[in-house]
């Protein structure tokens, strides 16, 4: 049973990595680097039930928190460049 959701679970980060690359806009890549990281979070997860590893949660956790932090560093870089971006368009005319 494990194997199966570690399986789906590489599965699905296949995919969220396809997305990554393919995705029309750059919130659509974050989005799935955002999964991507989700994923990694369950991936490991079920990795230390398997294996009687508590000490990989503690890592799972720590990598969600990154996860986290960092996807909302993006998407804030993206904002403001956005900003910046209809600010001097908006001077130009």
């Amino acid at each position: 049973m494990y194997y199966i959701v570690i399986a789906a679970t590489l599965a699905t980060m296949v995919l969220a990595l396809i997305r990554a690359i393919l995705g029309p806009s750059v919130y659509d890549r974050v989005l799935a680097v955002n999964m991507f990281g989700t994923k990694t979070v369950l991936l490991l997860s079920v990795v230390a039930f398997l294996y009687g590893r508590p000490d990989f949660l503690d890592l799972a956790l720590a990598y969600a928190l990154m996860n986290f932090i960092g996807v909302l560093a993006v998407l804030e870089f993206f904002r403001r460049r956005s900003e910046r971006r209809t600010a001097e368009n908006q001077e130009a005319q």
